[in-house]
């Protein structure tokens, strides 16, 4: 019985004393924790509130609208610069008149320097080598036809004449002379007029040949100066543009 008595002080004992060292908590805030208000930082700037003010705080905190995210709008990429065009040459298409045979001949060799490759190209053009003029009188009616012209130049004191046959076009044709030159046929064609002669023609003739004419394509300014320089001597050799 004392056993329990001796314990029960001593317990009664470290109660009071851990109370009063606020270990067992107490209603008031200032002794409660103490250790915990001692390792406070700057406790003189701390507020302490009541249950109904910080109800009324939070209640405003919660009604305060949260502020929108502003939307991140990406910035558009910048379409890429165009690619700059390639310059245009400055002459698409230039051509030469016809050059004779040997001209064109002298002229390749000078042109082949530029080393033009595709760009230059040789036109064959049909070109008759005219040798000589024809004075005539169409056909026309055939030989009786024929026949009356030759009588109708004869009351006219025309006597150099003579019918044209073979297969030709000129079949039944009156020649009325054959000239070197054109000027020569015109002197004749004159004075068979003043005779009152009527329907004179003058026919160059000669055989029939090619002449060769140049085309260059895709020229600039430099190389069209080149190609003129080329063609010094060469009445055939003026640039034209063509198509």
């Amino acid at each position: 019985m004392l056993k329990f008595v001796f314990w029960a002080l001593l317990a009664a004992n470290a109660l009071l004393f851990a109370y009063g060292r606020g270990l067992l908590g107490n209603v008031d805030a200032e002794v409660h924790e103490p250790a915990r208000l001692r390792n406070q930082v700057a406790p003189d700037k701390l507020t302490l509130l009541t249950g109904e003010q910080a109800q009324a705080l939070a209640a405003a905190k919660d009604a305060e609208p949260e502020p929108e995210a502003e939307a991140v709008v990406p910035a558009a990429a910048e379409p890429p610069a165009p690619a700059a065009p390639p310059a245009a040459p400055a002459f698409a298409c230039l051509e030469t008149e016809a050059f004779a045979a040997g001209d064109a001949r002298r002229y390749e060799t000078r042109l082949a320097r530029l080393d033009l490759g595709a760009r230059q190209a040789r036109l064959a053009i049909p070109f008759q080598e005219v040798t000589s003029h024809l004075v005539y009188l169409p056909p026309q009616g055939g030989k009786e036809g024929a026949d009356r012209r030759v009588a109708d130049l004869r009351e006219r004191g025309v006597t150099n004449f003579f019918i044209m046959q073979g297969d030709s076009p000129l079949r039944w044709a009156v020649s009325l002379g054959v000239f070197k030159t054109e000027a020569g046929a015109r002197t004749l064609a004159a004075e068979l007029a003043k005779r009152g002669v009527q329907g004179v023609r003058i026919l160059p003739r000669g055989p029939q040949t090619n002449r060769f004419a140049y085309r260059f394509r895709d020229i600039d300014a430099p190389t069209r100066t080149r190609i003129v320089e080329a063609g010094r001597g060469f009445p055939a050799a003026v640039l034209h543009v063509c198509k």
